[in-house]
Order: C-alpha cells, then structure tokens, then sequence
C-alpha cells in the first residue's frame, strides 16, 4: 500500500488493487478511515473531528492527483498540508 502523504502525523495511503467507489486510506495514531475521493463522504473508520477536516481540507487540494493515480495506479506523494 503506497504511501501517498504524511503531515501532522496523519498518514494517507492507497492500495494497488482497490474496489470500487475512488477512496483513499487514513490512518491517525489508534484510528483508521476510508475517505471516498469523488465526495469525500468518510465510507468507513472513524476520526477525530479535527483530523477529519485536515484530511478534507488536503483532500480538496489533491483530489484530481487522487483520481488520476486511482486510475492509472501510477502513485507518488503528494504536497502535505502547510
């Protein structure tokens, strides 16, 4: 599972082999999220609040790279918050 970004000890990452809808994986100390890319709707897990909106806030910022990787399995990092 490629590590796509790391800020504020959040780690997001996404699977090679993934189903279907786009989403992204979080991981932030002892809790785990599925971020969909296309609505951002958290599909699984749970956050913090605050943690949630730092993820949707990079997410906004990175969802087209998201998507393109998503379908092209061609992963990189990404820019994490500033």
């Amino acid at each position: 599972m490629p590590e796509l970004c790391r800020f504020l000890g959040i780690v997001i990452s996404m699977y090679f082999d993934e189903h279907n809808p786009p989403h992204f994986h979080v991981r932030y100390n002892d809790y785990r999220a599925i971020i969909s890319i296309h609505d951002l709707n958290q599909l699984e897990g749970n956050l913090p609040a605050r943690v949630r909106g730092l993820v949707l806030e990079w997410t906004e910022i990175h969802q087209q790279e998201l998507l393109t990787m998503w379908n092209t399995k061609e992963f990189h990092k990404l820019e994490p918050l500033v």
